[in-house]
């Protein structure tokens, strides 16, 4: 093993069994490129220190269904240099206004109720909630983000969530009404844990909400960069319903929403608890037994059609290369690190455009591909423009429309490939 191995050895550790239910048969069903940790953006003074890779490989428990990576990388070097912020996702603030309302309803919330939100980030979800009367709480383990938010008038306390740290909240605040995890419970390794803690902090008709994308639509609408490091556990309905179940609580209802390529909200509350079970469930069960969800064979068909877009695209800058145009990409995230490595595309990047003040002047994760404001595009006058954030092209390509009369050009490489 070399010394570069060995350091790679020493921040990744293997699991063993599901996180979900502990079963021992796990089955390799999706594998992506080896890409560095994919928010990791350096400073300028870092360009030169290599950044290893890490495996994305997506295996299956054949007991409960959960959809899992067991290559876990150490937390503290994961989150260690985190810089995203929940506002700076284009559509999310908006998003958590309606979704204030439908939790409000669903779970009878009167104003003054807590609402606790883990991993609550900036507080751009509880500033909803707040706005709308009721007590609000973040748990955000990144403590410049937590004092953040509380500053701007969101209380937030920086600790890692544990169900003696969940005792502690209870005693201090009271028990919450709701609990949410938004977009951060698929990055928990100890599933159980949590789980432990969420049912230590709620009220005995308290309900806690989980909104996380959701694997049928990664597979139906081509989501597949969604799968990368931080996202431990690509949650779908049957697995989490077992998992709540094995609490002692119950999924009582389930909700299709847009976000992140298409996600899931879970509604778990105590067996006769206030959400009225309204079918959703069954529903989304007897889907994911129709598109064969929990079937090697459905992941091999989407390998087949995410290598397809891959050798199209590469197909595509190539030639543009050998013809002499310059060629950029838009969006420096993480699932554009996913992309990137994926199709294999780096080499034909020269650099990397984003709206976020707090990626500009960074370099992207092991290329090392400069990011610019998108101001660029119409300085720097690439003639074409690899939207690498392809869920919000038509809004990027609204914003740029300077660049496009300029006689630039968009490829949106996702879920077709497609040239404007």
């Amino acid at each position: 093993m070399t010394e570069r191995e060995s350091d790679v050895a020493e921040i990744i550790h293997r699991r063993s069994d599901c996180r979900g239910c502990g079963c021992a048969e796990l089955e390799l069903f999706f594998s992506l490129k080896p890409t560095p940790i994919g928010d990791a953006y350096v400073t300028a003074d870092k360009v030169d220190v290599p950044q290893p890779s890490y495996p994305i490989d997506l295996f299956m428990c054949q007991r409960c269904g959960l959809a899992q990576l067991i290559d876990v990388i150490d937390p503290n070097v994961l989150y260690g240099d985190y810089i995203y912020v929940t506002a700076s996702s284009l559509g999310l603030a908006e998003h958590f206004g309606s979704y204030a309302d439908a939790v409000i309803k669903r779970a009878n919330l009167r104003p003054g109720s807590l609402v606790v939100d883990l991993g609550s980030n900036d507080g751009t979800l509880l500033k909803q909630f707040k706005s709308r009367g009721m007590n609000v709480l973040g748990v955000e383990p990144a403590s410049h983000i937590a004092a953040e938010a509380t500053a701007a008038g969101v209380k937030t306390v920086d600790r890692f969530f544990t169900p003696a740290f969940a005792g502690q909240l209870a005693a201090e605040f009271g028990h919450a009404k709701v609990v949410t995890a938004n977009n951060v419970f698929a990055n928990i390794d100890d599933l159980k844990t949590w789980v432990d803690g969420i049912d230590a902090l709620l009220a005995p008709d308290g309900v806690f909400v989980c909104e996380s994308y959701y694997l049928a639509d990664v597979l139906q609408n081509m989501v597949f960069d969604f799968i990368y490091h931080e996202h431990l556990s690509a949650f779908s309905v049957r697995p989490i319903q077992a998992l709540f179940e094995r609490a002692g609580l119950e999924l009582a209802a389930v909700q299709r929403v847009p976000t992140k390529g298409g996600s899931l909200r879970y509604f778990v509350h105590r067996p006769g608890g206030p959400v009225a079970n309204d079918g959703s469930v069954a529903e989304l069960l007897a889907l994911e037994d129709r598109m064969g969800l929990y079937r090697k064979e459905t992941y091999s068909a989407f390998a087949a059609k995410v290598d397809g877009l891959k050798d199209k695209t590469k197909a595509l800058l190539t030639k543009l290369k050998a013809e002499g145009k310059s060629i950029a990409g838009f969006g420096a995230s993480i699932t554009g690190t996913t992309l990137i490595y994926h199709f294999e595309i780096g080499e034909f990047l020269d650099f990397l455009a984003d709206d976020n003040p707090a990626k500009q002047g960074r370099f992207s994760p092991g290329l090392h591909l400069p990011v610019l404001p998108s101001t660029s595009l119409c300085q720097r006058k690439p003639d074409y423009v690899v939207i690498l954030a392809w869920r919000f092209a038509g809004e990027i390509i609204r914003k740029n429309q300077a660049y496009l009369d300029g006689g630039g050009h968009f490829i949106v490489p996702v879920p077709e490939l497609r040239v404007t």
